[in-house]
């Protein structure tokens, strides 16, 4: 990593000694060896962390109409992360991993089942949270380098009603923006429990609590996200949303996600809960997303 003030690069958070340059002495061009101290450390970090922002944040794989009507409409549908048609094999992963998940992080809620865990259950799903258009997505709502806050599989049961509208943060939270994705493992319609979104609500100051006596009713101006498999949902937290009643006789298969700024709180924790052998597939981008080395040693 290169140094801003001009001094040679840090080739080692574990150096012992680093060379910085005296400026206070500034009739003088000598330079003295310094111990390493935290905040050296702490602000090469940082550094490293505003690089991946930026890079994101330049990128072009997201075309430009998709950012307007994210911005605007609080949600876009894209083509999701085919690289290699990973679909040949995500959804027989997804339920392997739904058919062993032990412990606290498989839960059976009213209409859905979920698994909180999925990146300790192999690479196949590692695409999905790093794909560059959501990424994109991301560094316009949220504006500053953010982290994954939580990833999942979720599944929604055959024969369950509609959701209440809802948003994912309350209005004024701290933890706002908030972005959230939903990868479809299964086909998306209005049979099988598509998700509803209301265009622009993002930006009131409501809540379908406060404005709805029945919030699990057609609004009127609900759009649903419709998809064949392998497309992704991306959307503002803020905007009223909730999924459709799954008719069918079918379960209705996806994996969901939030990133958020990096100083909000995290749905997961991925730095404490990752096992060794995920860690080490880990690229610096991941371990960037994840907040892995937000606390250097």
């Amino acid at each position: 990593m290169f140094r801003s003030d001009g001094g040679p690069p840090f080739r080692d958070r574990d150096l012992h000694r680093n060379w910085v340059t005296d400026r206070n002495a500034k009739s003088r061009r000598n330079a003295v060896f310094q111990d390493p101290s935290a905040e050296t450390i702490s602000k090469c970090y940082a550094d490293a962390v505003d690089d991946h922002f930026q890079q994101i944040r330049s990128g072009k794989t997201l075309p430009s109409q998709s950012v307007r009507q994210l911005l605007e409409s609080g949600f876009v549908i894209i083509p999701g992360p085919t690289s290699g048609d990973p679909f040949n094999e995500l959804p027989t992963a997804y339920d392997n991993v739904m058919a062993v998940a032990p412990g606290p992080d498989f839960k059976i809620a009213s209409t859905t089942t979920r698994m909180s865990d999925l990146l300790n259950y192999g690479s196949v799903f590692d695409d999905i949270y790093l794909y560059p258009p959501l990424l994109e997505a991301c560094s316009h709502i949220i504006g500053q380098p953010f982290k994954l806050s939580s990833f999942l599989a979720r599944t929604l049961r055959a024969g369950t009603p509609s959701q209440e509208l809802h948003a994912d943060l309350a209005r004024g939270s701290e933890d706002a923006p908030l972005v959230g994705f939903i990868l479809m493992t299964d086909s998306f319609w209005e049979e099988n429990g598509a998700t509803r979104f209301v265009p622009t609500s993002q930006n009131w100051t409501d809540l379908p609590c406060n404005r709805l006596s029945d919030t699990r009713a057609h609004y009127s101006g609900e759009v649903l996200g419709c998809g064949e498999r392998g497309t992704m949902i991306i959307f503002n937290g803020a905007i009223w949303h909730g999924h459709t009643g799954n008719f069918t006789p079918d379960a209705r298969r996806s994996i969901q996600g939030y990133f958020v700024r990096r100083s909000a709180r995290s749905g997961f924790d991925f730095r404490n809960r990752l096992i060794p052998a995920a860690r080490t597939r880990m690229s610096p981008l991941a371990c960037y997303l994840l907040a892995i080395d937000d606390e250097p040693l």
